[in-house]
């Protein structure tokens, strides 16, 4: 399983058990304010709107919530004024890592970003150092349980997606940006629960292995606990069989 897939799968499986919810909601809830923020807050003539706003329902956040953010982006009601900036960098195993925030203080966020990687085996890099190896893709998260491959193929292809990746207990459905609204239409038409974001996917993969997978995976997970931080992507490709080992440890 390629690195997007395998980490987007991990991270699902954090929210779910660990005591983090009130953390993904703030994050969910910043996305849809900066949405609102760059695209207007009409739902339907923003794209990036509508994905936020999709994502956070998937996810529980309340209808009130959801609409207050919209409202801070859209200048309505006052809020902080987020900033979006993304950081290049490298993790052990030469893993490239793009890693997306939206802060208030930029020199508190850097500051953050380039400690957690120098602790964990990283290092910050210069702008556009990695972020040629990465394009932004829609990716539809669908559980197994809702809808079997065959038909989810049939769905989807006609609809113009790329791929469909098998990512443990669901499917992964990506496609280009172009053609991502048609896909989520088709998945919304069949009325089945699904997950959808624009994720930056890469373009080519590096094996991680031995001592750096569990390094990789410490630094990861340190990088999205950080509190700007609203998404970090990799190149990584780890063999599921050791993946498996280290997470019995």
């Amino acid at each position: 399983m390629s690195g997007h897939s395998k980490w987007s799968t991990i991270k699902r499986k954090k929210a779910a058990t660990d005591a983090k919810r009130g953390k993904l909601f703030t994050r969910l809830l910043k996305e849809v304010q900066m949405a609102a923020k760059l695209g207007g807050g009409s739902v339907d003539g923003n794209p990036r709107l509508k994905s936020a706003v999709l994502t956070a329902k998937s996810n529980s956040v309340p209808g009130d919530n959801i609409e207050r953010a919209i409202q801070r982006g859209t200048g309505e009601l006052e809020g902080v004024d987020y900033e979006e900036i993304t950081y290049e960098g490298y993790a052990p195993g030469g893993v490239a890592l793009l890693i997306k925030s939206l802060t208030d203080n930029k020199n508190r966020t850097v500051a953050e970003v380039r400690h957690a990687l120098t602790k964990h085996g990283g290092s910050l890099a210069g702008a556009n150092a990695v972020a040629y190896m990465f394009q932004d893709k829609g990716v539809v998260t669908i559980s197994k349980e809702n809808i079997t491959e065959e038909e989810l193929y049939d769905v989807v292809l006609e609809a113009g997606a790329e791929d469909i990746t098998d990512a443990g207990d669901s499917w992964q459905v990506i496609a280009e940006l172009t053609a991502y609204h048609s896909v989520t239409s088709a998945l919304s038409a069949l009325d089945k629960d699904f997950e959808d974001e624009i994720q930056s996917i890469p373009d080519t993969t590096v094996t991680v292995s031995g001592d750096d997978v569990e390094k990789l995976m410490k630094l990861l997970d340190v990088l999205d606990d950080l509190d700007d931080v609203q998404s970090v992507s990799a190149n990584f490709d780890i063999d599921d069989a050791e993946l498996a080992e280290l997470n019995k440890g």
